[in-house]
């Protein structure tokens, strides 16, 4: 799915819905629960990602001790 961005400094559809979503009284409990799920949603996107880009670059775990250990 590819996201459509707003011109810079205005939001776009989804942001908006969302707002409307949450223009409601909520519990620090339920913020932070909310917050749970957005940082797992987001950290599984990212971990698809970066397990794509190994895939692709064929990196193997000597690549990654070799980036690590090396001078930068």
């Amino acid at each position: 799915m590819e996201s459509q961005a707003a011109p810079r400094g205005r939001l776009n559809a989804l942001q908006i819905s969302l707002l409307r979503l949450f223009d409601r009284g909520m519990t620090d409990e339920q913020i932070l629960e909310l917050r749970r799920v957005l940082v797992t949603h987001y950290s599984a996107l990212l971990h698809d990602e970066v397990e794509r880009v190994i895939q692709e670059k064929g990196y193997t775990n000597d690549d990654f001790e070799r980036m690590l250990n090396s001078p930068s």
